[in-house]
């Protein structure tokens, strides 16, 4: 029974300590992705869709998916025959992912210290997992370390809507409706009243944009899906200049 308790109030804090994150992760993770679907409306379909057409990866390539999870945003990359990798931080997710597609490659990996060669991947993507990291900066400097010249980063996470009193709504609904959608479903509610103020404390996408600029990567763009309540983010890794 304690132990129990103690599952049920782990959350993480905006201070995005690695294990509190990893923890939270844990105990949420056989009905994340169900979560994932209900607070999201099924938007979260589309919004895959379109970063994984960002990312653009074939056949013969490989592709690193940071803080993957389940598995479920790399699935597309592994059906189409390109080699991807699906990596995360908690094991909880990773363990979920395992059972559902053994036929995956599941790595656990800290975004800021990845456990990978420099220049090795064609594309790193990552969805909804940059803004749990406290060194987002760090994170992009990690991947940029483990893509190969031209290579490129497409990053999915929330971001800031694009039209005022939309975003007035939008906040509302995060920060009032979803603990209570939580405490109905999730095994851990606890950590969505973290993952909702994560989200409103994130920065905009003109933000985001620069720090990818800072971190090295070139010809840096953003859209907004759904009016700028997620967003994709690309930059390249510059090519590789002979002596």
């Amino acid at each position: 029974m304690n132990a129990e308790k103690n599952t049920r109030a782990t959350r993480a804090t905006l201070d995005k300590k690695t294990g509190d994150i990893a923890a939270m992760f844990d105990t949420v993770a056989e009905r994340y992705d169900l979560m994932n679907g209900i607070l999201s409306l099924g938007q979260h379909i589309y919004w895959r869709k379109q970063a994984v057409a960002a990312v653009d990866a074939h056949p013969g390539q490989k592709v690193l998916d940071v803080a993957a999870g389940t598995g479920v945003s790399s699935e597309p990359f592994a059906d189409a025959g390109v080699d991807v990798i699906a990596a995360d931080l908690s094991e909880g997710m990773l363990d979920v992912g395992r059972r559902r597609r053994p036929d995956m490659t599941f790595v656990q990996a800290d975004v800021t210290a990845l456990p990978f060669d420099d220049e090795t991947f064609d594309a790193v993507t990552m969805s909804y997992g940059l803004r749990n990291v406290a060194d987002y900066p760090k994170a992009l400097s990690e991947i940029y370390r483990v893509l190969k010249p031209g290579g490129r980063i497409v990053i999915l996470e929330f971001s800031t809507p694009t039209f005022a009193p939309f975003g007035a709504v939008y906040k509302n609904y995060i920060m009032k409706a979803i603990p209570p959608i939580a405490r109905a479903i999730s095994s851990n509610p606890e950590s969505y009243e973290y993952l909702a103020e994560s989200i409103i404390t994130w920065p905009n996408q003109q933000e985001l944009a620069q720090k990818f600029k800072e971190a090295g990567f070139t010809s840096v763009q953003y859209r907004n899906l759904t009016g700028g309540i997620v967003a994709i983010h690309r930059g390249f890794k510059p090519e590789a200049h002979n002596a």
